[in-house]
């Protein structure tokens, strides 16, 4: 009887102290998702954890699939925003007893499907099912094939990437719509936004709770009823399916290793009562990106503008601890900085831009895509192959005179399109070839300008000091809403950030000629065009090449980064493979960029070497 007490009392202390509910010299790991929805979930769980609770947490960062493998592993505990079978990764880790799905964090479920713009229903109102879409694909043209319309697909790596390929093909419409993958969820949303904002047709991948649903209001695309086996067979890539289904509705839930669940009794009761109705939760999400709020920031104003909701999920204490801490002001006492920043007024005038010129920057991306981009691209790919490797075996064998490197540089091409990696090769090398033009026939001239004007070059300094350390990934923000995804905005993105090099070096090496050679040439008479053209640009050769080495270089070094809004190229390869966590594939697609890269930076170097001689 005395034991049975004593477990008894010790039983009855565990659910009722808050202070028995965590191991205060460990901490509880939560995944740091990156999208909005799962960053405010995450965000606000650990504060209730934190303050309610006296828990220690740590948010751990990483991709999507390596939380789930980590908290398979127990290496993490806690994914705050599990959206339930949609990944096999945690699907397999429920089978094998390791993870455990808790709770239903949003009332109803999670909403996906297609959508398009209301004021594009409003004047099309006959456009209601995926069967109309053949009707209407003129609306929804895409600027890289013109006489094909565009589907939007979620970032790549998902897996509503595989579902919506299948759909696609299956309800005959892959034959009139493209497939285009934007990259990120950031990307997908700055091209629905701009698009918006423009009131232009769009035809898109979306799901709830998301802040946008809250912001535009889009109309969804009707499909046939769900049905459980068909959409088991859209979720897998190496299934071929030929039937169509409509979308579920997911679970939203947290998922916890089972060693956490076995340890922490009372914080598994709290997940099971935390849930959020769908626009109290998308209105949270609104206001975390409207106010530039992070997810901690949010989850403290969620907390205080709604005790209604979460003062039922917690116990009495937490729920008094919690009050004590909100009552608290959150600006730090004895701050000498004034508050101020700049990013709504630039916000705003990137809206208004797009909003008043969007027509134009749209106009000068498809002259780039019509003239420049599609023709190179149409060429490299068109070429047979061995004529490619040919030229390129020529074409080092000129610069170094060195056959052994001629025969390793064929024989580096050779194994990208042995890893079946030829027409990213050729997409990536068009992308190349432009953003190269275009940084030449800008660099040099105004590094020449620079070099001949001290006014010009005390203006310019700091402005190319500015554009060599901003860095890359702010280029692509406002490209990516004037221009829209795809390949123009990252060889505009490429171009202001490689270009800097060049325009240095230009100058410099115009700058470094010998005074006495100037001096001679303008006693026999020179012009300054004449100077310019017969002395400063050769004598300054040298450093030009590599200032083209070090730029070319630069942009190769974009091809990733350009991916991420919708630039087909080896780069989608490798984001493909850190989204889907396909080690193999990264590597295969790394070590083509890296060949390509070693190629052009010592054929470059060898130009650049035989001006100096």
């Amino acid at each position: 009887m005395k034991v049975l007490k004593s477990l008894s009392i010790a039983f009855l202390l565990l659910f009722s102290s808050d202070s028995l509910a965590c191991d205060t010299n460990k901490p509880i790991k939560l995944g740091a998702l990156d999208w909005e929805s799962g960053q405010f979930s995450t965000a606000l769980f650990d504060l209730i954890l934190r303050k309610g609770y006296g828990c220690q947490t740590e948010i751990v960062p990483g991709a999507t699939n390596a939380l789930e493998t980590a908290l398979a592993q127990n290496d993490i505990q806690i994914i705050a925003e599990q959206w339930v079978g949609r990944s096999p990764i945690i699907e397999q880790a429920v089978n094998e007893g390791k993870v455990q799905i808790i709770g239903n964090t949003l009332k109803g479920g999670a909403t996906q499907g297609w959508y398009i713009p209301d004021y594009t229903k409003k004047k099309h109102p006959t456009l209601k099912n995926v069967t109309d879409l053949l009707q209407f694909h003129h609306l929804f043209s895409d600027p890289e094939q013109p006489n094909k319309a565009r589907f939007l697909n979620c970032p790549t790596g998902w897996t509503c990437e595989i579902f919506n390929t299948h759909l696609l093909k299956n309800t005959g419409l892959s034959k009139q719509f493209n497939n285009v993958h934007p990259g990120t969820g950031a990307t997908l949303d700055a091209e629905i936004s701009s698009a918006y904002e423009q009131r232009k047709p769009i035809l898109f991948y979306y799901w709830q709770p998301t802040g946008l649903m809250a912001k535009y209001a889009f109309e969804p695309i009707e499909f046939p009823t769900y049905q459980p086996t068909c959409w088991e067979q859209l979720l897998h890539s190496d299934n071929q399916p030929s039937c169509v289904s409509g979308f579920p509705r997911s679970q939203l839930a947290m998922s916890v290793s089972s060693t956490f669940a076995n340890q922490y009794p009372q914080l598994i009761e709290l997940i099971k009562h935390i849930q959020f109705e769908p626009d109290t939760l998308n209105q949270a999400i609104l206001e975390m990106a409207e106010n530039k709020r992070n997810g901690s920031t949010q989850a403290f104003f969620f907390l205080q503008q709604h005790p209604d909701i979460w003062q039922k999920w917690v116990s009495q204490q937490a729920k008094e601890k919690l009050q004590q801490f909100l009552q608290q002001d959150e600006k730090q006492e004895n701050s000498i900085f004034a508050p101020w920043s700049i990013a709504d007024s630039l916000n705003r005038s990137l809206v208004k831009t797009v909003q008043n010129y969007g027509v134009e920057f749209r106009q000068i991306s498809q002259i780039s895509l019509d003239y420049l981009l599609l023709p190179i691209e149409s060429v490299l790919q068109a070429t047979p192959a061995w004529l490619i490797l040919i030229l390129i075996a020529l074409i080092s064998w000129h610069a170094t005179k060195k056959w052994w490197f001629s025969l390793l540089c064929l024989g580096g091409i050779y194994l990208i399109g042995a890893l079946g990696l030829w027409f990213p090769l050729m997409q990536t090398l068009a992308l190349l070839i432009v953003s190269a033009l275009f940084i030449t026939l800008l660099g040099i001239p105004i590094g020449i300008l620079m070099a001949s004007n001290a006014r010009l070059h005390r203006i310019l300094q700091p402005i190319l000091d500015v554009i060599q350390t901003m860095p890359s990934f702010v280029y692509l923000i406002p490209v990516l809403m004037l221009f829209g995804i795809g390949k123009v905005p990252a060889l505009f993105a490429t171009v202001v950030y490689a270009i800097a090099p060049l325009i240095r070096l230009t100058a410099l090496g115009i700058r470094q000629v010998n005074p006495q050679i100037i001096e001679a040439a303008q006693s026999f008479g020179s012009t300054r065009w004449q100077l310019l053209v017969w002395v400063l640009l050769p004598q300054a050769k040298a450093s030009i090449m590599a200032g083209i080495n070090q730029a070319v270089m630069m942009s190769l070094g974009m091809v990733v980064l350009a991916s991420m809004i919708g630039a087909k190229g080896l780069g989608e390869y490798v984001l493909q493979a850190i989204q889907t966590l396909n080690i193999g594939q990264g590597v295969e697609a790394g070590a083509a960029i890296v060949i390509l890269a070693i190629i052009i930076d010592r054929i470059t170097q060898a130009y650049g070497r035989r001006q100096k001689q």
